[in-house]
């Protein structure tokens, strides 16, 4: 499966980015998708999921009520809709697909996943 992510870009602080990210290679709408972002010099961290129907998703609390993420299973895309930046938001954001399909529970950890894309810049100016 590979997985191309785009959105990214300069924002400032207080503004507004959407990300994608477009799978392709087997079944998207059989498997919960997440969104994972790392700044430099951090660990790489959790941002949101949402599972393989839509019909559930998970967030960091660090991004609870600004972020949204979504998914359209016709377009094989997730997305994650980035409000109120800060400059703490400021990483290279990776969608990543879980290994098991139909997994009920949604998972913050990142080895459950096993399909990563290639990453996007966000970048916030305060």
């Amino acid at each position: 499966v590979q997985l191309q992510a785009s959105g990214g870009g300069l924002v400032r602080a207080g503004g507004s980015l959407g990300l994608s990210c477009v799978a392709s290679g087997r079944t998207f709408s059989s498997y919960n998708m997440g969104w994972f972002r790392q700044a430099p010099g951090k660990e790489r961290e959790f941002v949101a999921a949402i599972r393989w129907s839509g019909t559930s998703t998970l967030y960091a609390d660090s991004v609870k009520g600004r972020f949204t993420i979504s998914r359209d299973n016709a377009k094989n895309t997730v997305y994650l809709q980035m409000n109120s930046l800060k400059s703490e938001d400021a990483a290279v954001y990776y969608c990543a697909a879980d290994g098991v399909a139909f997994r009920t529970v949604l998972s913050s950890l990142a080895y459950r996943y096993a399909y990563w894309g290639q990453g996007t810049l966000v970048t916030v100016s305060s």
